[in-house]
């Protein structure tokens, strides 16, 4: 394969995977500009104190705010977040990673804990989306 337009849209067939690409990284800047700006305690307390209002500050989309104000982490890695720069808000909700990443999957705390510890998920089953394979 030869042309990089290919290659990276193979890696969006990849099911339940959010490839971190250059053109998602461009889209999801501000985001995680944002995510970053929890790292100081007087931001988080804004943020905590008003969200709406603190999110007003940075130039979003109106979808990327939605899914902030709704913790829909799956939505904010489709519009260019990245899950290390995302962890500062969950970080500020005081959930652990663990927890935070286990609301993307659907399980529980406790299932997501044991399957992680058995070795992850398993690679037999839908591998591809537009082929459904």
């Amino acid at each position: 394969m030869n042309d990089i337009h290919e290659y990276l849209a193979e890696l969006e067939d990849i099911p339940g995977t959010r490839v971190f690409t250059a053109a998602r990284a461009r889209q999801g800047y501000h985001l995680n500009q944002f995510a970053m700006s929890l790292m100081k305690p007087g931001n988080r307390e804004r943020w905590k104190a008003d969200e709406a209002a603190y999110l007003e500050e940075w130039p979003l989309s109106d979808a990327q705010k939605a899914a902030l104000l709704s913790r829909d982490y799956n939505a904010l890695l489709d519009l260019g977040g990245n899950i290390y720069f995302l962890s500062k808000v969950f970080s500020t909700d005081g959930l652990s990673f663990l927890q935070a990443v286990s609301t993307m999957t659907g399980v529980s705390v406790e299932d997501y804990q044991a399957m992680m510890g058995a070795g992850g998920r398993s690679p037999e089953g839908l591998r591809s989306k537009k082929e459904a394979r």
